[in-house]
């Protein structure tokens, strides 16, 4: 197996007029490894898979997939790459079998089609028009077409859009598969449970930017906590940001949902409950745990919408 990156990206910089959609990044996907691109709407995410996959063309910077530089898309190189782009990408009127055919019929050496078709629940739907499945379906047979010709990297711009769980999950297991299977996996995603459970690496991105990367358990570590509970809504949250430690943080986010932010511990806990007490309340469903990708994500990104 190469010991080189089968993604390497150095000062990526792609502009649209005067709008910078990615601006100097940098990332490094590793053989038979996931790596999970995020940030929010407009971050440049997928501009940046275009330019991997040779649909666009950098304006600055050094971009290298399984070696090669892919602007131009050179012919070599698409042999060896699968592209599952935002949208499916499929012609509207054509059969999902009949597409996933000619995909195949494009590869040296394909997957079976009827296997694939299987596997990813197409079965049932391969004489329907592209245009008439659904939305979860449409998605499967992106993936199909991306996987079929046995490629050593791929490229899955929002895998999942629009599936419901069984979809999800049932992709989730084709990604793991890949892996296993020597592939390199490069995803975007919204979906935070989804980097988690299968990506080796993250990459956060926001304005075009890296803001964070590391494993999902290194981007989450710290002594940072959560504790959560219910009770009765609008109770004064002043005096238990007064009981608590300097460092502590208090919020009601949701009528009836509180939130206390810290190292949580015995002492806490009792100062929460007799506040709790004081009010005149129980605290109900308290549950603690670490901070998730989400709030890093969240913490690095902002809350506002993004268009």
């Amino acid at each position: 197996m190469s010991s080189q990156p089968a993604v390497s990206v150095r000062g990526l910089v792609k502009r649209y007029g005067r709008s910078t959609a990615v601006d100097g990044l940098d990332l490094e996907l590793a053989p038979s490894s996931v790596l999970a691109l995020l940030g929010p709407n407009g971050a440049g995410k997928t501009t940046t898979v275009e330019v991997c996959t040779g649909f666009a063309r950098a304006d600055a910077g050094e971009v290298r997939v399984l070696g090669v530089d892919p602007a131009g898309a050179p012919d070599a190189l698409r042999a060896r790459i699968g592209v599952m782009p935002q949208g499916g990408g499929a012609y509207p009127g054509v059969h999902a079998g009949e597409m996933l055919r000619v995909v195949a019929a494009c590869a040296a050496h394909p997957l079976d089609v009827g296997w694939l078709s299987g596997v990813l629940g197409l079965d049932a739907c391969g004489r329907t028009p592209y245009k008439r499945l659904s939305g979860g379906q449409q998605q499967r047979l992106a993936l199909a077409c991306a996987v079929v010709g046995r490629p050593e990297l791929v490229f899955l711009d929002e895998p999942t859009a629009g599936m419901d769980p069984q979809g999800r999950r049932l992709v989730w297991d084709l990604i793991s598969a890949l892996r296993r299977d020597g592939v390199a996996v490069l995803l975007t995603t919204h979906l935070m449970e989804e980097a988690e459970a299968l990506a080796d690496d993250v990459v956060i991105v926001d304005h075009g930017r890296v803001v964070a990367h590391g494993t999902p358990a290194a981007l989450t570590a710290g002594e940072q906590q959560e504790l959560r509970f219910r009770a009765r809504p609008g109770m004064d949250l002043a005096g238990l940001r007064t009981a608590l430690p300097d460092g502590y943080g208090a919020a009601e986010p949701i009528a009836g949902r509180y939130l206390v932010q810290g190292r949580i511990n015995p002492t806490v806990l009792s100062v929460i409950t007799s506040w709790c007490a004081e009010q005149g309340a129980l605290a109900d469903d308290v549950q603690v745990a670490r901070r998730s990708l989400e709030d890093v994500f969240l913490e690095l990104t902002g809350r506002e919408l993004r268009a």
